[in-house]
């Protein structure tokens, strides 16, 4: 007998995202496993404590971009995209399934204007010590430029030595794409290490 399922797409549902992300996710191991929250710590100097427009967490705009390196995404644009329609990656920086992520201008001009090319680079080296040292950091996401690394006894010696370039290559990718986006769309790209904006810029 065929049976013809119900099209509810426009039904309200009740749902809590926290119970939608499986227990075992790895952005929800990493969530727990490093305190987010001393990103503050690092980009605090950067931020005005009583003055302009509110901002974009900072602990929002790094976890997105550890986000694309983890799942190897090709872009920041295309991360801000799976963000948009992916449960966990919504979870991960905290935005409810009706809550607009921040756009991709937003989270560029944060990056290349606001923070320091050596702020970026310390937060993801940071970052990436703490994932490894809690096991949740694959060599494939820390060995990002091709190099060839042979499994045996010492690769996670190899990675500690390693964190530091690839938290660089992180950085070197972000800004790249930024200024290409921006010599995309007539503007002119970022020079040198703009990073200190004014307080409140978007």
């Amino acid at each position: 007998m065929l049976i013809k399922e119900k099209s509810e797409r426009n039904t309200l549902e009740m749902v809590s995202l926290e119970g939608l992300v499986p227990q075992d996710h790895l952005l929800r191991k990493i969530d727990c496993a490093v305190d987010f929250t001393r990103i503050y710590d690092f980009v605090e100097d950067l931020y005005c404590a009583d003055n302009g427009r509110p901002s974009v967490d900072p602990v929002v705009l790094f976890k997105m971009v550890l986000i694309q390196h983890l799942y190897g995404i090709p872009s920041l644009r295309r991360t801000v995209e799976e963000i948009n329609m992916n449960i966990a990656y919504r979870w991960f920086p905290g935005y409810l399934l009706n809550e607009p992520v921040p756009h991709f201008a937003t989270v560029s001009y944060n990056f290349r204007h606001r923070f320091s090319e050596d702020t970026i680079e310390k937060v993801f080296t940071w970052i990436l010590f703490e994932a490894q040292k809690s096991g949740y950091l694959s060599p494939e996401v820390v060995f990002m430029d091709g190099t060839h690394i042979k499994a045996n006894a010492n690769i996670n010696k190899k990675m500690k030595k390693a964190i530091p370039s690839a938290a660089k290559v992180y950085e070197e990718q972000l800004l790249k794409e930024i200024n290409e986006n921006r010599r995309a769309h007539g503007k002119k790209p970022f020079d040198g290490n703009s990073g200190g904006g004014e307080p409140g810029e978007l």
